[in-house]
């Protein structure tokens, strides 16, 4: 397909004329008191250098956020697990991991000894078109209220939609109108904990447009002139995933189908075009009280941790993505009506540079080995403490301890220096915290306070790792999960209703998103963590 067919699908999908820039409203008008509809975006991985670095040719959503939004330039996480579904969690509930309880997307449950998904909830099952299947996924893990739930009891109706699991459930909490996400089995699902058949919108938008009929849609080719690329096609340590090479063109109609669907453009204007169907069959924001509609594209994500964030992938993704989110506007400016909802765009996460690329640029970088770490740990203790496997799992930055090995090392100094010396030996680790030194937050000491304010006792490891400045724990070309300002720094933008147009400078968290919302959607929603934002004149 070519460059301009392409562009086309994704303005299919949006039903509406995408890509134009919009004029700010009109000098006088009256924005409503009280919002019509809330609407909140969450761009998976989306850097908040990225609205810098690639936004000159954009015309679209993103752009008219960028120009007629509050735009807080300085937007960032203060936690370290600075992963999806904490970043999600913290978004909807306007606390951080410590208080929300959702430390990372899984993590090691001890009393069963085994990994566990942030949403999995073995009392529910999965929903989809044909029925009900056993495993599904619920916010019960999630602790505190949610602002959707909020809007719940006010009488609003709820909806979130996103390609991943844990992205449309942590927006919408424990209960909602529709709650709806990309399943294992090629179709979109829901949960019995949301509801007992898949939402008449999203089965309607399914039969009406088959996920079978994208493969119909040609390959994904560069929007933008070749000139408007900045660096390599093939960039350093990049890994596409399976039927794809490092450039473009990437073919979507391949044994790998769902996977290449979702790894490209086209799964962020079929989001879009469940969004639009769910304004439409829910009439959100033309009740008596305020709706919530969520909507995370994770697109971005996936191209990402196989891509980097230097590459032609990336930019062309946004650059689509322009469009997409320009498209849904249009539908909310002719559905609801403009000053009539307000709406905050956002991101989970940010995202590390390739380490070989920088590396090659003759920076300290590479990857932390963490079965090599493991190895190390029950190697050092073994002497201390007698043969054994002392380490029951690492996932990521978290490291856990067999049942009662924790407690015979720290009962053993020597046993505790060992095993810490281990780990900063292994390569690429920087600090090491133990769960004890996390009960508190240390305003002086950045990654103590980072570690603790991502610390869930219960779920969090025995021992926090902290990975230097460039390094990370993954087999795929980058990732994320750190203190660092990479994965930290987002974009936070509030745009709409009786929002001024602003570039600010000042600090501000993605905790601060929820209480912000429900000030200016007059539902009130006190958070431990978050705080209003005056974006209002």
């Amino acid at each position: 397909m070519t460059r301009r067919g392409f562009a086309v699908v994704v303005a299919a999908a949006a039903c509406v004329t995408a890509g134009v820039t919009h004029p700010p409203a009109a000098a006088g008008t009256q924005a409503s008191p009280r919002p019509r509809l809330v609407v909140l975006l969450v761009v998976d991985q989306l850097r908040a250098d990225y609205l810098e670095r690639y936004s000159a040719r954009w015309n679209g959503g993103l752009k008219r956020l960028m120009q007629e939004g509050a735009w807080y330039t300085n937007g960032a996480y203060p936690y370290a697990s600075t992963v999806t579904c904490p970043g999600h969690a913290t978004i909807s509930t306007g606390r951080f991991p410590r208080s929300h309880g959702i430390v990372m997307n899984s993590w090691f449950e001890r009393e069963r000894g085994r990994v566990v998904e942030c949403t999995a909830d073995d009392r529910v099952q999965t929903v989809t078109s044909g029925g009900s299947i056993a495993g599904g996924d619920s916010a019960a893990k999630l602790q505190g209220s949610t602002f959707a739930g909020r809007v719940k009891a006010s009488g609003g109706r709820v909806v979130t939609i996103s390609l991943k699991g844990r992205s449309a459930i942590m927006p919408a909490g424990r209960q909602s109108d529709a709650t709806v996400w990309f399943g294992a089995g090629g179709t979109f699902v829901t949960s019995t904990a949301f509801a007992q058949e898949l939402p008449p919108f999203a089965r309607d938008t399914l039969a009406a447009f088959p996920l079978a009929s994208e493969r119909s849609s040609g390959p994904w080719t560069k929007l933008l002139p070749e000139d408007a690329y900045s660096g390599p096609d093939d960039g350093v340590g990049e890994k596409p995933p399976a039927g794809w090479t490092a450039l473009f063109p990437h073919p979507i109609d391949i044994p790998q189908f769902f996977a290449a669907w979702q790894a490209s453009p086209l799964s962020d204007a079929y989001l879009q075009r469940l969004a639009a169907a769910a304004i439409d069959g829910y009439k959100l924001g033309q009740g008596p009280a305020t709706d919530f509609l969520s909507v995370s594209f994770s697109a971005l994500d996936i191209v990402g941790h196989a891509f980097g964030p230097d590459s032609h992938e990336i930019q062309d993704m946004l650059a689509r993505l322009d469009q997409t989110i320009g498209a849904l506007l249009a539908r909310l400016d002719e559905r609801v009506g403009r000053g009539h909802y307000v709406l905050a765009l956002t991101a989970d996460h940010g995202v590390a540079p390739i380490p070989e690329r920088m590396k090659g640029e003759g920076h300290d970088a590479g990857r932390i080995d963490t079965r090599g770490v493991a190895r190390a740990v029950d190697a050092a203790l073994q002497p201390l403490l007698g043969p054994g496997q002392y380490v029951a799992a690492v996932l990521y930055t978290d490291l856990y301890f067999a049942p009662g090995a924790w407690d015979r090392i720290v009962e053993r100094p020597r046993a505790l220096e060992a095993v810490k010396q281990a780990i900063l030996a292994s390569g690429g680790v920087q600090r090491v915290f133990e769960a004890s030194e996390l009960h508190r937050v240390r305003a002086d000491d950045p990654f103590q306070r980072a570690a603790a304010l991502g610390y869930f006792k219960g779920r969090s490891g025995d021992l926090i790792l902290v990975p230097k400045r460039l390094w990370i724990a993954s087999a795929a070309a980058t990732t994320h999960g750190t203190p660092h300002d990479y994965d930290q720094r987002v974009p936070i933008i509030f745009f709409g209703g009786s929002v001024r147009a602003a570039r600010l400078a000042e600090p501000a968290t993605p905790a601060d998103i929820a209480p912000t919302l429900g000030r200016l959607a007059q539902i009130r929603f006190d958070t431990p963590d978050g705080r209003v934002l005056p974006v209002q004149p």
